[in-house]
């Protein structure tokens, strides 16, 4: 047993001591709404109590990083240096093209964010799925800890024990692992242009600007790019201002590249001409597309992985199989709903993503029919349904009822494991009173916290 949820009810008991800290409440909140934490026009729902975690939790959270990435590493070298081993995935030609494309530096998954379910009583778990170069939630996590960090509670509560935060890791680690992998680049230059490029209606903005101030603070030009903004003159890659980019962090997803490809081309071809250092590389979809969880079962992987690795994918990723009469009797999924989760092969932000325990037996039926043999025009998988841990916490979503000595609700959890070029960099916490995590069924976010480590 851990002492979270030690950690967690001697933090509630300090906040009914104070009447609820009805002005912690509302101080946390006002922060949020005036904070960079606002997505396309709405207030990131917090959570006033933080996920408080001791050393034993963190070093199941190391663990599980570095683990992950071993595994990760020898899929994606194996894609990479096998033609034969290439059949495991299911990808479109120009998917195959482009994470075949060159490198010329060092690390081959410099940035991953692991989601993972994690029972903090035994430390065991399942994976939710793996996210590589567009994981996002940094900012967030940065703003949420922010917000409770002056309050009469944690304030408290850090008069009694050592606190630390991710924030420092989380922003800064990346900096300067960023700096690390691009001095390893073939074709490196002494004061490199670095711009941070994604589609930008569906980028975190606020979070870019405030990594493009750390870049600068560290003596390095750093500017924010929309993929379709670039173009490529045979030479160097040239950004809407007409600046030469040298170094790009990639957070645009792959999908979302192959549905722009004709505008993506000019990024394409500087990254096929060895012209511009693209961290990290198009092969980090191998890790982002949800038929990771079925590929790590196929006995061509199990034959790359160690007896411990393999030992791992078997208690910490679930079935996942396609949503396809040929892989999956469709009648038994539909009898057995409470078992299943459905996604898409290739998504984020929880679209298309739905839990059998979310609906009746008619609507589940009518589900899986509706995106069953890709009848919705794109694969999608299915996967064995996680019981989540819960924890207790007191949700802001900025109503009224929030601002009372309410009782702690319990919500499920899970943690979003940053993974920096290998070495475990920071937890995203995440809660919901539902079964899908999500900010649309009422998800919240907690600031993470290291206790007493």
């Amino acid at each position: 047993m851990t002492l979270n949820s030690t950690y967690t009810n001697e933090y509630l008991s300090i906040v009914s001591q104070l009447d609820g800290d009805v002005e912690g409440k509302r101080k946390a909140r006002t922060y949020m709404g005036n904070s960079t934490a606002i997505y396309h026009g709405v207030i990131v729902d917090s959570a006033f109590v933080p996920r408080l975690f001791d050393a034993e939790t963190k070093a199941r959270f190391t663990y599980i990083a570095e683990t992950t990435y071993s595994i990760l590493c020898k899929v994606m070298q194996e894609y990479i240096d096998n033609p034969d081993y290439r059949h495991v995935y299911d990808f479109d030609e120009r998917l195959v093209d482009l994470v075949l494309l060159p490198r010329n530096y060092d690390a081959l998954l410099p940035f991953a964010r692991v989601d993972v379910f994690l029972n903090e009583d035994t430390l065991e778990g399942q994976f939710c799925e793996f996210n590589g170069d567009g994981s996002s939630g940094m900012n967030e996590n940065r703003e949420i800890t922010r917000s409770v960090e002056g309050t009469a509670s944690y304030q408290e509560f850090g008069r009694r024990h050592k606190l630390e935060t991710c924030t420092e890791s989380l922003f800064g680690g990346w900096v300067r692992e960023f700096l690390n992998i691009y001095s390893t680049y073939a074709y490196k230059v002494e004061h490199p242009h670095i711009a941070i490029v994604d589609f930008l209606e569906n980028a975190i903005v606020d979070e870019f600007g405030i990594f493009c101030g750390m870049f600068e603070k560290a003596g390095y030009h750093c500017t924010i790019s929309d993929v379709r903004d670039l173009t490529f003159d045979g030479e160097h890659l040239i950004d809407q201002n007409g600046e030469v980019i040298d170094a790009i962090w990639r957070r645009s997803v792959t999908n979302d590249i192959i549905e722009h490809w004709e505008e993506s081309q000019p990024l394409i071809q500087a990254v096929r001409a060895e012209k511009v250092a693209l961290i990290g590389s198009f092969a980090g979809h191998l890790v982002h597309d949800k038929q990771i969880f079925s590929v790590l079962f196929k006995p061509e992987t199990q034959a790359i992985l160690t007896d411990e690795e393999n030992a791992f994918v078997r208690d910490f990723v679930p079935y996942t199989t396609f949503l396809d009469s040929e892989c999956i009797n469709l009648d038994d999924v539909k009898a057995e709903r409470t078992k299943w989760i459905i996604k898409p092969t290739d998504g984020y932000g929880s679209a298309d993503v739905y839990a059998g325990k979310d609906f009746d037996d008619a609507a589940w039926g009518q589900l899986i029919d509706k995106f069953a043999n890709g009848a919705a025009g794109a694969p999608f998988l299915i996967q064995t349904y996680c019981t989540l841990h819960k924890t207790l916490t007191l949700p802001l979503y900025g109503e009224d009822a929030d601002y009372r000595d309410n009782p702690a609700l319990a919500y499920s959890n899970m943690s979003g494991v940053y993974i920096y070029n290998g070495r475990f960099a920071g937890v995203f916490s995440r809660l919901g009173p539902n079964p899908i995590i999500s900010k649309k069924t009422r998800g919240i976010t907690a600031a993470s916290i290291w206790v007493d480590c």
